[in-house]
């Protein structure tokens, strides 16, 4: 007999087996509890009563409908609340379909185009579920029996379940359902192995008993962030199915997709399969990341992280609620309490991997094009971006460079100077990356051709069920297809990139193709009528069947079936090419793979894929990226200009001015389609994009050190705006916008003919990167934000940038690679909070060496305490740091001296009323070679004694000798100028923003601190441990205008 309570809304209260961990804190009562939809008796008469005439109603206007008059138990069930129970796409779903599954039917009015609506078969409140029947401690956490007393109606029912829960930390939890009886397939993933039970938990575990379920609680807060007994468990060989309330509706993450930042839960389904497919709403795409985050009321976050890599679908629904279907492995949950955003991606990280640090070239710019016709033409384009001077690090070939699109060979006579295409990149600070296919041709003649042969006579190949090799279809022709769950694959990879890296020494590689891509429907010979290629249940993929344009699913590989490493097989591509690039080339790999898996951003980077030169793809690589920052995968960019068709010169100009700030920067089109390289365009254009990455050469340092942070613990680089200004709901929905780090924002202009662009402001002060001049109200550089939409002004030459108060930026003067930029002295850009406070920090090695963090050999400053520079770790390394200029931006009184090393040195001040003849306009402009027309920047001779390399100065001029103290900061040009809007940015309560910050000592020992009197600004010189001083008058501290 079932233990519910009496039925009075659609999902039963649940017998409640509470776990509290001890000496913890109890939830607190009165929050989170399981809300009826109807409470009392009163109301639920009264909506049994309304059902029932509206079912009255619409029998009258259909003409009535088949069967009898509906159980109350169905008509109880809120539109939003009904879970599918007939999922099946290309099934008409009828009453007695349903009703012979034992669900409800209740047709509804069809939906708008390109929408799901609302499903007409959907589970009753008593469906037959799991029972706990035993519930045991153990060192880490529990043990549970979960048992099935009525099959389900998909086939091999598994009746016994087991529970595993592990308190792993005191904000993760994680929870496993299997077999009870036999081993399935689970994620070879390296996971964490904790030795001890978390003591002090945030979170609160109950369980019901009949029918089964989850309830987690923040205790905190009391929200419930999962109950799982909203529908029924279901849990067969080839269909597992669970769900869950959510607190909240602002959920991201589970891709990849073409999609806004922030899903819709108006029934949307996401799929996950690995596919090669033009980037696409609705669409599964190249990559697979069960992974979601969901900001709560009131700005706490949380994560969910399921551990499989079966194909399934994500359903998504009103209530607001989720699905999770998979047609294979097992349910193995992370949950991951924050409570912020960023702490729930650094949590995430700690599970599967933080991501790799790239060497500092990958930073820089990338060009590439598919039809480039030879190593000439190549090597022409270089040469075109040297003339010019603009800046670029590596140049790509895609496959045009090989012979017969084969894997490791280069055509020998258009490529046949390839090896000295190189040879001169090099000469030049630059890199060369090619791309690779995971297809390997199969149609050469015997012994022509080592890879095929090699790993044909290794068993190295995708097999068929027959154990021949499996036969498709690629750029070569019929190919066979690598099998890199074999360890002894990475060996023959390493192999064959070690022959070609001695006659082409390139030092990155692009993985393509990898999900696998086919350009058959399985293989030459179709696929078996089995149920792997034809499971029970096909959750929502393109083109309905699990081998469309791949392999079958019932190809044999080491590890096991491809239909459960499909969506595996980039990851396991991109360790093998990393570990090979490290045994190659002896420095950090560079890695860039079309096809995902979460913990991929151990091994490589990722690009969004084959999109198109228009206006609506430039916007969605906004999302792409930040959705990727997320999956923890932060080297991460569009193909700048788009893949495919022709671009236009401003569409061009604009999305150079966003490339420049993705954090994987690259060019890249396709052949037959006009050239879009910066030298393609006109001077005034050309300029344009010379000058943006010109900007990103500038803030190397600052990327580099928030690749650093990622790499050491879990930070995302570019970042949404909501990560920083959780409890402001107005950045929930925006993906228009983005950060990198915490400090810097970018404003892109995403819509063509226009000279402005509208962009949210977040709450406090932000200066513009550009210029200084005067206040925001007198047509200046700071704003003082309240959290507001405001219409910037954007000219064709210009991307809107912010640096947020409190942020110490460490710049450089730009160079045409990263190696010239390196070369040059550091700016430091501080921009003082409110409180005459700011923080930064800087992380410096030599660019490319591994495990310099092992070795000790960098160099980790961060700035604080009022302009301290505090040296938390030096090396060999520290003997390259030279500061050259500052600019301190927000002094609100003139200093009355400026000192270096005790003695007193000219300066310049910036009050608010600058007018140009103060000073004379930069010869070269912001940057060498170019003037920002609407702008010219002040260059004030009037501390040349001090030298640029001891001096203060006003970027982006780097005129030699420069110093300037501003009071507004940042001249904001061009001005921006506040827009209405509707909805409210704050919340009620205390407006929560994440706090600076601070130095861990514990995780890198302090080895000196250079510090000034308490209560004046300071700044440390540190190269040479000298001290800059700027004293306000009468020794006080200057006090921040309100």
């Amino acid at each position: 007999m079932k233990s519910y309570q009496k039925l009075t809304t659609a999902v039963p209260q649940p017998v409640v087996c509470r776990v509290e961990e001890e000496g913890a804190t109890p939830a607190p009562t009165g929050h989170g509890k399981l809300a009826p939809w109807w409470v009392g008796s009163g109301l639920l008469v009264a909506a049994v009563l309304l059902s029932t005439v509206t079912v009255w109603v619409l029998r009258q206007v259909s003409g009535g409908w088949p069967g009898p008059m509906l159980p109350p138990k169905c008509l109880l069930v809120p539109e939003s609340h009904r879970f599918d129970c007939y999922p099946e796409r290309r099934v008409v779903v009828t009453q007695e379909l349903c009703e012979n599954r034992g669900c409800c039917f209740i047709e509804s009015p069809p939906p708008a185009a390109g929408k799901q609506g609302v499903p007409w078969c959907f589970y009753p409140p008593d469906f037959p579920s799991y029972t706990l029947e035993s519930l045991n401690q153990t060192a880490l956490g529990m043990v549970g029996l979960l048992v099935r007393t009525e099959k389900a109606y998909y086939p091999h029912d598994i009746m016994k379940l087991r529970l595993d829960v592990k308190f792993e930390t005191d904000t993760r939890l994680h929870i496993k359902i299997t077999d009870a009886a036999n081993p399935r397939f689970e994620v070879p993933l390296e996971v964490p192995q904790v030795m001890k039970r978390a003591e002090n938990p945030i979170y609160s575990l109950d369980f019901s008993r009949d029918p089964f379920g989850v309830l987690l609680r923040r205790r905190a807060t009391g929200t419930v962030l999962l109950n799982t007994t909203v529908a029924p468990l279901i849990f067969a060989d080839q269909f597992l199915q669970i769900s869950t309330s959510l607190p909240s509706s602002f959920l991201y993450g589970l891709g990849e997709h073409r999609s806004t930042l922030l899903h819709s839960l108006d029934w949307n389904t996401l799929t996950l399969w690995a596919r090669d497919v033009s980037p696409t709403e609705s669409f599964n795409l190249y990559g697979a990341h069960p992974f979601y985050l969901l900001m709560e009321h009131g700005g706490d976050a949380h994560g969910v992280f399921l551990l499989n890599s079966n194909a399934m679908e994500v359903a998504l629904q009103p209530a607001p609620a989720l699905t999770w279907r998979t047609i294979g492995g097992v349910l193995d949950f992370y949950i991951f309490l924050g409570p912020d955003p960023n702490m729930v991606i650094q949590q995430y990280q700690q599970v599967i991997g933080f991501p790799a640090m790239p060497p500092l070239w990958a930073l820089g710019f990338h060009l590439c094009r598919w039809g480039y016709g030879s190593s000439n033409e190549t090597w022409q384009t270089v040469r075109a971006m040297r003339n010019y001077e603009i800046p670029q690090d590596a140049q790509w070939n895609d496959i045009d460079y090989m012979d017969g699109y084969r894997d490791f060979t280069f055509d020998p006579q258009k490529f046949a100077s390839l090896p000295s295409l190189v040879e001169d990149l090099h000469k030049h600070g630059q890199r060369y990356v090619m791309i690779l296919d995971p297809g390997i041709s199969s149609t050469s003649p015997n012994g022509s051709y080592w890879p095929f042969d090699e790993a044909l006579r290794r068993g190295l190949f995708l097999n068929t069920t027959q154990g021949q090799p499996l036969i498709g279809q690629v750029w070569p022709g019929f190919t066979a297809f690598a099998d890199f769950s074999n360890p002894d694959t990475h060996q023959w990879w390493l192999e064959n990139l070690q022959h070609f890296h001695a006659h082409v020494p390139f030092d990155g590689l692009w993985i393509d193709m990898n999900e696998p891509s086919n350009f058959m429907d399985g293989s030459e010979d179709g696929c078996p009528q089995g149920e792997l290629d034809n499971p029970p249940y096909t959750p929502a993929v393109l083109g309905e069947s699990l081998f469309a344009k791949t392999v079958c699913a019932s190809a044999k590989q080491k590890a096991s079936v491809h239909y459960n490493l499909h969506n595996l097989y980039g990851l396991m591509e991109a360790k093998a090419t990393a570990s090979a690039l490290i045994q190659i080339r002896g420095q950090r790999p560079f890695v860039i793979s079309r096809s995902t898996f979460p913990s991929q951003g151990r091994y490589s980077g990722h690009w969004l894929g084959d999109n198109r030169s228009q206006w609506k793809d430039m916007y969605y690589s906004i999302p792409g990226l930040l959705s990727f920052s997320l999956f923890s995968i932060p080297l991460v960019g569009a193909d700048i200009c788009g893949f495919s068709g022709s671009t236009s010169e401003e569409l061009c100009t604009r999305w150079m001015q966003l490339g420049a700030f993705y954090p994987f920067a690259r060019n890249h089109n396709t052949q037959n389609e006009k050239a879009q390289d910066p030298t393609m365009f006109s001077p005034v254009a050309r300029t344009a994009m010379k000058n943006v990455l010109l900007t990103r050469y500038s803030l190397l340092p600052f990327l580099y050190t928030l690749f650093h942070r990622a790499h050491l613990q879990g930070d995302t680089v570019a970042r949404p705006l909501f990560f920083e200004f959780p409890q402001d709901v107005a950045t929930l929905g925006l993906d228009r916008q983005f950060l990198w780090g915490r400090s810097l924002l970018v404003t892109p202009v995403l819509e063509p003919g226009v000279d402005s662009v509208t962009g949210y402001v977040p709450r406090g002060v932000w200066y513009d990167f550009y210029t200084v001049r005067t206040p925001l109200e007198e047509g200046g550089s700071s704003v003082n934000s309240s959290g507001e939409m405001m219409k910037m002004s954007a000219p064709l030459d210009h991307i809107n940038l912010h640096v947020r108060e409190g942020t110490v930026l460490p710049t450089q003067k730009p160079g045409t690679t990263s190696k010239a930029t390196r070369g040059n002295p550091l700016r430091l850009i501080v921009a003082l909070s409110q409180s005459a406070t700011a923080w930064g920090d800087l992380f410096w090695d030599d660019g490319e060496s591994l495990d310099t963090l092992e070795q000790g050999s960098y160099s980790y400053l961060v700035f604080n305490n009022i302009f301290t520079s505090i040296v938390l770790h030096t090396s060999s390394e520290a003997t390259e740091v030279t500061i050259g200029t500052v600019s301190i931006f927000g002094v609100q009184e003139q200093p009355s001296k400026v000192l270096l090393n005790g003695q007193e040195k000219p300066f310049s001040y910036l009050d608010n009323q600058v007018q140009p003849h103060l000073g004379a306009p930069c010869p070269e402009g912001p940057y060498p070679g170019s003037v920002h027309p609407s702008s010219p920047s002040l260059c004030h001779k009037v501390a040349e004694e001090v030298g640029e390399d001891s001096g203060v100065s006003l970027p982006p001029c780097w005129g030699s000798g420069t110093g300037e103290l501003s009071r507004a900061g940042a001249a904001l040009h061009p001005p921006i100028e506040a827009v209405p809007q509707n909805v409210s940015s704050h919340p009620t309560g205390p407006h929560r923003e994440r706090p600076w910050p601070q130095p861990q000592p514990g995780l890198l020992p302090a080895v000196a601190v250079s510090g000034g009197p308490r209560g004046r600004p300071h700044l440390a010189e540190t190269t040479h441990r000298e001290m800059l001083h700027a004293s306000a008058p009468e020794g006080r501290m200057p006090p921040r205008r309100r």
